[in-house]
């Protein structure tokens, strides 16, 4: 009776929390479920406010709310993961597929030229040694041809790196020496028609269809990485007819005015009339224009201290054309040599990225066919334009550029000097908005105008000619450092390899952003890379730049950065403290262009080196810290092409606004923009990993760093908030 009793409360006392659980867990409503779903698709996490918002929408307690989405998101991983493992269960069903099958095939592999057994280790052996000795033929055939070309035309003759003759040989109405000689002992040349264009019966033409192509000496280009591209003899005789037409187009646009060039009232300069030149040169390869794009047009001489040889083999040689443009090209690399003259690659596929210096502004990548021939004895022309078979390629970039013909020509004065006349013409698309200070900058054609190009060409064919003439005492202000000539080389080649490496940075392409510190402001940019090149420093670095407007002129600020009096009011690192300067390589005549050697009297083990250039279209301040034993070993000669420099450095650019709209406003300023970029190394262990809390106390770091830089220039220059 007892045990009938204590079973029976037993069995309500089950019954009373299965009831309860059951009040407990009610359902929500079709309404209620679908408010969730829809808030869960747009925050899949909602902070305390939006549950108890959605609580009071969906007539819902908070805490259900929370559970909810728990249960959603585990639901919604789960549901992932299984759709993934699906997928690669399929997968892995078919490689083990493929994998059965080829080897299958294998055991029974056929010779594919006969469908008989394949060959044995003797017959490859022969056919080894049947090819060495055909390799051996071709190389004795190449060296009798080359020689005697050489001893027809009385001058060195180089068919080319490859032991055969050059595939093409192209052909306009000239009959020159050098083609019928190719004709005879070269096997099939590609003939290539002459070109027809309803305007051919202006009298320049006459000149321009009267060049032979190949009569070109062109060094061949230095060792660059290449894009894995094969084109047909079809494919290259459309591009063949690209650049001829492109030349053509080149030699009129340098010899006409009116009505292709108009002069601009507001600059000074001249642009190209569009339906005058649309009219005139109705060419097809044309790239397509959005409502977005614009054509940047404009033309510019000026006496360059090269030789017009010297330009010309620097145009072809990607490194040395980076090194002739550092402020404009940072990078560029040649794809395929398309066609090989009397001294190597005349006609080019090459690849460059275009940028203006600072991270708020998007590069232009261009991948284009660069073309030069000789006029005559003392005259060349270069030609880029761009080819529509990278447009695949092209689509993924930010900003979509593309070249019209445009170059310079190149007329040696017999001096050590040439008459460059640039003509650049682009459309571009920028796919992201431009920062407003950089608006009139880029909008106008002072950035990548041919003006830019003329100034920059001078500049850095003057820093050439310095540093070609630094072994002369009565050129350089040694301060009785450089005692040795190769240490004041070394000094100006890792001078050259700094400036280079920072440039290189700023558009900072291998960025890891941090968008969500509040302390980064818009015009704040901060990256962190792995480097582990040899000439850097390797491990972890950190990058932080900003651009901002300075209500000065870009003189003005140079000048503030170059006294070294100055110095210990912007400079973190001087503690406040005077700085010293041990030494100066000048790299042209004005005095702020030149390599400095700088001591700190708070760190005298530490020096700085820095290098400063300036010119009518901007200037820059570049500088590294590097230890005294590294500078005294640089100085006395020892090798310095492997020791790692982390430059930051200054950019000063004209802020781009003409004097004519300054002068419509009644407080106008002449004004500049600044860019200040720092670097930092986290961590010198390149086979670690760094982690959350490490990169953010990078982060914070490099920022105070750059803030306070900022707020001590404003301060210097009389210009705070």
């Amino acid at each position: 009776m007892t045990d009938s009793g204590e079973e029976h409360v037993g069995e309500s006392s089950n019954s009373q929390k299965k009831s309860k659980r059951q009040r407990q867990c009610h359902r929500h409503t079709m309404e209620q479920i679908q408010r969730l779903e829809a808030f869960f698709k747009e925050c899949p996490h909602p902070d305390e406010n939006q549950r108890n918002q959605l609580g009071m929408e969906a007539g819902l307690d908070p805490k259900q709310i929370k559970f909810w989405f728990q249960n959603k998101r585990t639901q919604t991983k789960t549901q992932n993961e299984r759709s993934d493992n699906n997928t690669l269960r399929t997968e892995n069903e078919r490689f083990l597929c493929e994998n059965m099958a080829m080897k299958e095939s294998m055991k029974n592999i056929m010779c594919p030229k006969c469908d008989g057994p394949p060959i044995g280790k003797e017959e490859r052996a022969r056919n080894l040694e049947n090819m060495k000795m055909e390799n051996q033929r071709l190389r004795e055939q190449h060296e009798k041809i080359s020689n005697f070309l050489s001893s027809v035309l009385g001058r060195s003759f180089v068919m080319g790196s490859n032991l055969a003759p050059p595939k093409s040989t192209l052909q306009t109405s000239s009959n020159s020496s050098d083609e019928s000689l190719l004709s005879q002992i070269c096997s099939s040349p590609i003939g290539y028609p002459p070109q027809e264009n309803n305007h051919n019966n202006n009298n320049n033409n006459g000149l321009a269809h009267s060049i032979n192509i190949n009569n070109i000496p062109i060094m061949s280009p230095s060792r660059q990485e290449h894009y894995e591209f094969h084109h047909d003899n079809r494919q290259k005789k459309d591009m063949f007819e690209i650049v001829v037409a492109s030349m053509n187009e080149m030699f009129e646009l340098l010899q006409m005015n009116d009505p292709i060039w108009v002069d601009s009232s507001s600059d000074g300069g001249c642009f190209i009339h569009r339906e005058s030149y649309e009219r005139i040169f109705p060419n097809l390869n044309r790239p397509y224009k959005s409502a977005t794009a614009r054509i940047e047009s404009s033309k510019d001489c000026g006496v360059v201290s090269m030789t017009a040889i010297e330009l010309i083999h620097s145009f072809l040689d990607p490194v040395k054309w980076m090194n002739l443009f550092p402020t404009i090209v940072t990078k560029a690399r040649t794809i395929e040599v398309l066609d090989s003259g009397t001294l190597g690659g005349s006609i080019q596929l090459m690849y460059e990225k275009l940028h203006v210096l600072s991270p708020l502004v998007e590069a232009r990548d261009f991948f284009f066919i660069r073309y030069c021939r000789q006029i005559d004895p003392t005259t060349w022309i270069m030609v880029d334009v761009s080819y529509d078979l990278f447009n695949e390629i092209q689509s993924g970039v930010p900003s979509y550029s593309w070249k019209f013909p445009s170059g310079c020509a190149i007329q040696d004065m017999g001096n050590g000097q040439s008459m460059v006349t640039w003509v650049e013409h682009v459309q571009v698309d920028e796919k992201k908005q431009v920062n407003h200070i950089f608006r009139d900058l880029l909008c106008d054609r002072q950035t990548y105008g041919a003006k830019r190009w003329i100034v920059t060409l001078q500049r850095m064919s003057e820093r050439h000619n310095f540093a070609m003439g630094a072994t002369c005492p009565t050129r350089h202000d040694f301060k009785g450092v450089f005692n040795d000539p190769e240490g004041l080389k070394n000094t100006i080649q890792i001078s050259q390899r700094m400036v280079k490496s920072f440039f290189g940075i700023l558009n900072m392409t291998d960025k890891l952003d941090f968008p969500t510190s509040s302390q980064l402001n818009s015009g704040d940019r901060i990256s962190i890379r792995k480097n582990e090149e040899i000439t850097q420093t390797k491990g972890f670095i950190a990058t932080a730049a900003t651009s901002l407007w300075i209500p000065l002129s870009f003189q003005d600020v140079f000048n503030f950065f170059k006294n070294d009096k100055a110095r210990s009011q912007w400079d973190i690192l001087t503690g406040g403290l005077k700085v010293m300067e041990l030494a100066r390589v000048p790299t042209g005549t004005f005095p702020g262009n030149c390599i400095t050697i700088i001591q700190s009297n708070m760190q005298k083990e530490k020096l700085v080196l820095q290098e400063s250039s300036i010119d009518e279209m901007g200037a820059y301040l570049i500088f590294a810290p590097i230890e005294l034993p590294t500078i005294t070993s640089i100085v006395n000669g020892h090798d310095a092409t492997k020791v790692p420099i982390l430059p930051s450095g200054i950019i000063i650019s004209p802020d781009g606004r003409l004097v004519s709209d300054r002068g419509n406003t009644a407080n106008a300023q002449n004004g500049s923009i600044l860019t200040v970029t720092f670097q930092i190394l986290i961590c010198d262990n390149i086979n670690s990993s760094i982690s959350q809390q490490q990169h953010m106390e990078a982060v914070t770091s490099i920022h105070s760093l750059l803030s306070t830089t900022i707020l001590k220039i404003k301060a210097g220059l009389g210009c705070s908030d």
